[in-house]
Formats: structure tokens, sequence, C-alpha cells
């Protein structure tokens, strides 16, 4: 594996040229903050659309079920027309700059940068259950790659820059500078080499400012207030870990299932795959609108304090875990990471649900707590990040009360995915995409 860390940088080295680094890393993040604060944008108001469309759907004589999947079906369609121009634009991407890291695929161009952006608004905003991280994270990749080129960087830098805006990328998909910037540094690099701490960090605080400017600075989730757990819960939530790590590799089994038996059929085209796909999604959104799409509405009920029934929480949790997967088997631009956000959050509260009739005390107190944990934990064992998810949920809320449940659960969420065998997502999309990308 090559390394493209800056590991000749010796304490005698020109501060020309860190200065030089950072200086781009600036530049690219002012770039990505404003385009995926736009991007943002574009989503939040695509999710009011929606919500307005099923409703007015809802009102129709006759079969009106068919429109949402009709809607749906033309979005997946046409962002699968993208993908078909532009092949490096399908699923997340961040398997893509991990690879560019280790020097096993080539550095994004920036024709990158419309194909995930309107590929991303026509397949997330359609209602597929796909997060925005992915597209932000791989468009901030063609920036810094971008950015690097027109600066002349040396090839290890580029690889490193566009390692580090895509890192910036997340940061402004979730509001998070410290979790984008751990996410460059914990899953892509899985180190914390001087130069790229530098470059990520002047990135992300490029791009969350500007994306704040668009977008407004607050918050992504406003959290209902929320007493710290008391120490004599913490075995609940380690158990809760034990059993959300079970099920974080059952998560990833499930995407990897879809994409072999999806991809597997090499008689349909692609674009009438995304369109059916689609279909489906679009009928599921017209039963359970808050099913679909992103899930950063959902997760807004749950954080704070609406509450929803446990038949309703099993049908969200359902649907949800399998049409993330299932959408994801489109192959059209949209990502894994903000999806698991809401499925953690739901399985949170069901956890509390199932288990407060056989525990003593106030155990529905738990049910934000345990949903706070439970986005974090469940993010840990797909990607086995944890830190990342820690932090990332922590900014997203603002809020460390269930800080001490919160690194319990998650660390045995790590561990029981460990002990399953079930590899982190990235690297499993990774090794896939390798044949690819080495053409």
């Amino acid at each position: 594996m090559t390394d493209p860390a800056v590991d000749r940088d010796q304490p005698a080295e020109s501060g020309r040229r860190w200065v030089y680094l950072c200086a781009t890393a600036v530049v690219a993040g002012v770039a990505i903050g404003f385009i995926g604060g736009a991007f943002r944008w574009c989503l939040q108001a695509a999710d009011r659309l929606r919500v307005d469309f099923v409703d007015w759907a809802h009102d129709l004589a006759g079969p009106g079920w068919l429109a949402p999947m009709a809607a749906a079906a033309l979005g997946a369609t046409l962002a699968a027309l993208i993908v078909r121009w532009v092949p490096l634009a399908a699923g997340s991407g961040i398997q893509h700059v991990e690879a560019v890291y280790r020097g096993d695929a080539r550095a994004p161009l920036l024709i990158l940068l419309p194909a995930k952006f309107v590929g991303g608004v026509l397949s997330i905003g359609s209602g597929l259950v796909l997060g925005r991280e992915g597209p932000t994270v791989h468009m901030g990749a063609a920036i810094g790659a971008e950015a690097a080129r027109r600066a002349r960087l040396p090839d290890p830098d580029i690889r490193m820059m566009q390692t580090a805006v895509g890192g910036a990328g997340l940061a402004v998909a979730f509001n998070a500078p410290i979790g984008g910037t751990l996410f460059a540094l914990e899953e892509v690099t899985k180190s914390f080499r001087l130069p790229t701490v530098l470059t990520t960090l002047f990135a992300a605080a490029a791009a969350v400012g500007c994306m704040r400017f668009i977008l407004g600075n607050e918050p992504d989730f406003f959290v209902t207030s929320v007493d710290t757990p008391a120490l004599a819960w913490l075995p609940l939530f380690v158990v809760f870990g034990l059993l959300t790590g079970c099920l974080g590799a059952a998560y990833n089994r499930l995407v990897l299932w879809f994409l072999d038996h999806v991809g597997g059929m090499r008689r349909v085209p692609a674009i009438a795959k995304a369109a059916v796909i689609g279909a489906i999604i679009g009928l599921a959104m017209f039963v359970y609108p808050e099913a679909v799409g992103g899930g950063d509405t959902l997760t807004q009920l749950i954080l704070g304090g609406h509450e929803i029934v446990l038949p309703v929480v099993v049908g969200y949790l359902l649907v949800r875990f399998v049409a993330g997967p299932l959408s994801y088997s489109a192959a059209v631009p949209g990502g894994l990471f903000a999806p698991l956000l809401a499925v953690g959050a739901l399985w949170g509260l069901l956890f509390v649900g199932v288990s407060g009739p056989l525990l003593p005390g106030d155990v529905a107190a738990l049910s934000i707590p345990m949903a706070l944990v439970g986005m974090a934990a469940f993010f840990g064992a797909t990607v086995r990040a944890p830190v990342t998810g820690i932090v990332v949920v922590i900014e997203m809320t603002a809020t460390t009360a269930v800080a001490i449940p919160m690194l319990a659960a998650t660390a045995a969420a790590v561990l029981a995915a460990e002990l399953t065998g079930s590899p982190p997502i990235y690297d499993s999309l990774r090794e896939r995409m390798l044949p690819r990308a080495k053409r």
C-alpha cells in the first residue's frame, strides 16, 4: 500500500510549504462550504416539497399512491442517467476517497462536482433513503484534488488534500467540524500525521463557517431537556450497545446482499433497476412519509420529545432498515451515514419500549438518552469509527448529557460487531469498487 502522507517532512522543512498547504486547504474549504451548504439547502427544500406532494396525493381521488411512486421513480431514473454520464458519481464516494488516499485509485476530477450535486438532489430529494454526506464528501474530495493540482502540488499532497477537503465535506453535511476532521483521520487515513491534521482542520473550519452563513449558526438537531442518566443504568447501556453491534453487523450484510442481488441482475438495465427501486420507495413514502429520505425530520421528532407509539416505531424501523440498503443498491448518488442516525435513534426508542416493562424504575425517562446513544453506537458498529460517531452526534445535538453512556455503548457495539466477523462497511465497499477504479 502506498502511503500518501507527507512522511518526508522533516523539522527543517520550509515553513513556506506548510503555509502553502494550509492556504490551499482554506480556499478549497470555502468552496465546499458554499457548495455543500447550497446542496443541503436544496435537500431541505426538496423535503418540504415531498411532504406537500404526499399530502396532495392522499387527497387525490382514485389510486393516489401512484403519484409518489411515479415521482420517486422519475427522480431515481434521472439520477441513474447522471451516473451513466459520470460513473464515479454512483453511491457514497467515501470508499473512493479512501482508495485514492491509499494510492489504489486516481483522484477525482472536477466533473464529479455537478454530477454528485444534481444527482444527489434528485435521488435523496425524491425520497430514496440515502445520506447527504456521501455527495458532500466526494464533492469536497474533487474540489480538494483540483485545488491541489492548480497549486501544482505533488501527487502525495494531492491525495492528502482530497482527503482533507473530503473530511470538510462531511463536516458540512453534519454541521460538525470536529467530527469531519476526525472522520478524515480515524476512518480514511487511520493516522494522525500533522500535515493531514492541519490541512483538515483549516478546511473544515472554513467549510463549516461558510455553510453556516447559508443555513444559520445553529446545531442540526434541537434536543429537549434531558438529564444525565444515573450511573446505575450504565450496564443497561452496555447491553444495548452489544445488541446494537449485532444489529449493525446485520445491516452491513444487508447492504452487501442487496448490492450482490440487484447488481447481479445483468440483463436488467441499471436505469430500470433504479426506477423500480424508486417506485418501491415511493410506495413506502405514501404509507409512511417520514420513513423515507435522509431521516432528519424523523430524528428531530424523536429528539424533540415527540411521542411515537411503539407499533409506529417498529414500522419506521423496519422500513428504514430495509429501505436504506435497497436505496443504496440503486447505484445513484447518496451515502449511508445519515440514514444510520435515524435507524439508531429508532432502535434506541424500541429498546426502551420493549425493556421498560421488564425493568424496575422509570425506564421511559431513558427514551431520548437511548436514542442519542443509539445514533452513535449504530454508526460505530457499521463504520467502525467510534470516536467520529460520538463526536458527530454530540456536535449535531449540542448536548453532552449522555457522553458516558454513549462511550460505553459505542465501545460495546464496536466490540460486538468485530466479534461477528462483519467487516466495516466502507472497507467492503472499497474492495468492491477497486477493479473499476483502476481502469
